[in-house]
């Protein structure tokens, strides 16, 4: 097989370094901004709706799926983990995003919620729900950490590196129009886009040279306590939703949409082993009297319209939880830009 690494040009060769394939390399974090902007020095990729994923091939073939929290869930994405292993070469670091579509070319956050929380390998190949994992980045190939090579050499490494075939999709990008893509993007029904640096390098961690365009407000909460049912509602009434902010956990107001029977009644029992009698909540009254809190150990992702001027969310909709991010880490997505 031919080195990927002859496909770069000489300047990014010299920017790869041969080292030793590592176990874990973080993955690159993007920050939102409201800001869209159209520059022919970046490009601008579909935001998916789904589960980041970086795949670890080793050099005797196998491959490990990690979530960016590294946990590693292989059993939940057999397929995809088959798939690679005969597609991508051996010895090097992926990232992507697996996602399940619900109607039409739409990816769909509660669609994957099945496989995201099945740990059944056997259950999960038997599933009725589709997965597919897209790639948007190398970090590591040829026995060479390329994450200072520039995106565009990255990404044509990448094009030419791996055996496209389903359920493995290359994440495709256009140049230069943003403004026009995301408008294209937001009138398919989209999440949004991310803007890239056409020439930067792959940073371990939350960077402006990677920005979110969002079509819609949608972000990981942490669970603090819920509410009781009330008439035929079953389980629970609503979720009490927080995130942290300079170590304090803030109150963000209650979830009760987008929640079935199945959903209330598996969130109950597993918040119930959870309950305290005091609130976590550190800023913000909760004021429901049926309120019963728990330790906040759940994350879940939530799309709403709008922040409140006392950052409680409107029309708040809940999509799923969510396993790749501990607690501590969710903030408003605002203020994480300065955030690990």
């Amino acid at each position: 097989m031919t080195d990927p690494l002859e496909r770069l040009s000489d300047a990014a060769r010299g920017a790869a370094r041969k080292v030793s394939m590592p176990r874990w390399m973080a993955p690159m974090l993007a920050k939102l901004t409201h800001d869209h902007f159209s520059d022919p020095d970046w490009i601008f990729e579909r935001k998916l709706d789904g589960e980041r994923i970086l795949a670890l091939i080793n050099s005797d073939g196998s491959v490990r799926l990690m979530t960016r929290n590294q946990r590693q869930i292989n059993d939940s994405y057999p397929e995809i983990e088959e798939a690679l292993a005969r597609q991508a070469p051996p010895g090097c670091i992926l990232d992507g995003e697996v996602v399940a579509f619900g109607d039409g070319s739409t990816s769909d956050f509660e669609r994957l919620q099945p496989r995201m929380h099945n740990t059944s390998r056997k259950a999960a190949l038997k599933s009725d729900v589709a997965v597919y994992y897209y790639l948007f980045d190398c970090m590591y190939i040829s026995d060479h950490n390329i994450t200072e090579v520039p995106l565009r050499e990255r990404k044509n490494l990448l094009r030419e590196a791996i055996a496209w075939a389903d359920p493995i999709r290359f994440m495709q990008h256009r140049n230069e129009k943003g403004e026009a893509y995301l408008r294209e993007a937001c009138e398919s029904g989209w999440e949004g886009l991310i803007a890239k640096e056409a020439d930067g390098p792959y940073i371990h961690g939350r960077a402006g040279t990677w920005l979110k365009f969002k079509c819609n407000r949608q972000q990981e909460f942490v669970i603090g306590g819920y509410t009781e049912p009330r008439g035929e509602r079953v389980g629970l009434g609503a979720l009490l939703l927080g995130f942290y902010r300079d170590g304090d956990f803030v109150y963000a107001g209650k979830v009760g949409t987008g929640l079935d029977n199945e959903t209330l009644e598996e969130l109950h029992d597993r918040l119930q082993r959870d309950e305290r009698k005091t609130s976590p909540f550190d800023v913000g009254e909760v004021k429901d009297p049926t309120a019963h809190f728990v330790t906040p150990k759940l994350v879940c992702e939530v799309g709403f319209s709008e922040w409140t001027r006392t950052d409680k969310l409107r029309h708040p909709r809940y999509l799923g939880l969510r396993r790749d991010k501990e607690p501590q880490q969710v903030r408003r997505e605002e203020e994480q830009e300065s955030a690990p």
